[in-house]
């Protein structure tokens, strides 16, 4: 590669990579973009088929030329034209052609390689293919007819398919410079939330060492047992949400789980934590034991976020009902509230972290829910339905695993 080529490769690189740069930065870009790369792949689209119609028209002009040398040879009236014309004929080394009589008759051809076995055979299928292309040029010797049948070189072939390899290479390149910059922002992204889960974690480490020795120091000065048992409930949740904070921030460990434990447990938690006003039930509960591959804590979280979300969603007044099953390959989980609902447009968006509906809050719950299920646990979460003024249903996909080889856990609220 020359130096001149060289450079261009760079500055279409450095170009490529700086739209791709805009693309993930503004919405309004994306599009100018989009319709300059169509704009671009038309314009080369039109420039290469003028190129090709100009070759073409070019081509058809040799053969008028070769068609007349033809003639002017049968004439014999001058030597020197003789040579030119002679000249002109061999000068075609790159276009097909087969000229026949009026009966229609092979006399002649060139620049076409026939095969060892039956080679008039193929030349009269050469002969119907050229008929179908370009009309026949007429050579009249005064006496008689003859016509010169051809085809496009292999250079106006291999021009022909330039563009859509010009074009493909194009997208190519562009696909991998996305490609290349979305990976660097998801591995940032990814950075930024396992940094801070980890110092989030260790930040709570000291307060919770700090309030189990104040538990101890009251339990010693005899305070009153209820103060103490619940000021130990408090620690155990401290305790879990590190714990939680802790396995955002590395890969975690994923087990066997029994779908309906967790999902009774979450219930049991929540219930008398949340508004009076708000009703949780547990629908259609599967006859056998529905088991999943997870993470015990971090599935627990994203229930926990799923039913406060629609808690508020409902102004802490409402019912919600979740259900749970078995599919072919996945497990399922459906949490329904009696909330506002949510308009089409905002069921993807309410996933995006910092995005909120509410006029206080972070925009945080549902996107770590959707990390938790996607990226740790390789599930799926998402809107299934909503209904403006009736409510909103989320759903939730895990991996399933066969019960075949698993015992059903005991389970009942006292436990909580």
């Amino acid at each position: 590669m020359n130096k001149d080529h060289k450079t261009l490769w760079e500055q279409l690189t450095g170009w490529t990579y700086g739209v791709v740069g805009w693309i993930n930065q503004y919405s309004a870009v994306r599009i100018v973009v989009i319709f300059v790369a169509i704009f671009f792949a038309v314009v080369s689209l039109v420039i290469s088929d003028r190129l090709v119609s100009q070759m073409a028209e070019e081509e058809r002009h040799k053969m008028e030329l070769w068609a007349a040398a033809t003639q002017s040879v049968t004439s014999n009236d001058y030597e020197e034209s003789l040579l030119f014309a002679s000249r002109i004929i061999e000068s075609n080394t790159t276009i097909p052609m087969i000229q026949v009589n009026a009966r229609g008759e092979i006399i002649n051809y060139n620049n076409i390689d026939l095969p060892r076995t039956d080679p008039s055979r193929y030349l009269y299928q050469k002969l119907k293919e050229f008929r179908e292309g370009y009309p026949p040029i007429e050579i009249d010797y005064g006496l008689g007819k003859e016509y010169l049948y051809y085809s496009d070189s292999t250079t106006l072939k291999q021009l022909l398919l330039f563009p859509y390899v010009q074009v493909a290479v194009f997208l190519i390149i562009l696909g991998v410079s996305v490609l290349a910059i979305v990976s660097l922002k998801r591995a940032d992204q990814n950075f930024i939330w396992e940094g801070m889960s980890r110092e989030t974690a260790h930040q709570l480490g000291t307060p919770i060492s700090s309030l189990m020795a104040w538990r101890e120091l009251l339990v010693a000065q005899a305070v009153d047992p209820m103060v103490v048992q619940e000021m130990g409930k408090d620690i155990q949740r401290l305790e879990m949400i590190a714990d939680r904070f802790q396995k955002i921030g590395s890969s975690p460990k994923l087990e066997p789980c029994d779908l309906g434990v967790l999902v009774m447990k979450a219930v049991a938690y929540l219930q008398p934590r949340i508004s009076k006003g708000v009703s949780i039930s547990v629908l259609e509960e599967p006859e056998e034991a529905v088991y999943v591959l997870a993470s015990e804590q971090l599935i627990a979280w994203v229930f926990e976020n799923l039913i406060k979300n629609a808690v508020d969603a409902m102004q802490s007044k409402g019912a919600i009902s979740i259900r749970y099953g078995a599919g072919e390959e996945h497990a399922f989980i459906e949490i329904q509230d009696t909330g506002k609902g949510l308009p089409r447009a905002q069921w993807e968006k309410i996933f995006r972290p910092g995005y909120t509906t509410r006029q206080r809050g972070w925009g945080l719950g549902l996107s770590l829910a959707r990390r938790i299920v996607q990226d740790y646990h390789k599930g799926r979460i998402y809107v299934r339905h909503s209904e403006l003024g009736v409510g909103t249903t989320f759903r939730i996909l895990l991996t399933l695993v066969p019960q075949t080889a698993l015992v059903r856990q005991k389970f009942s609220y006292s436990e909580f």
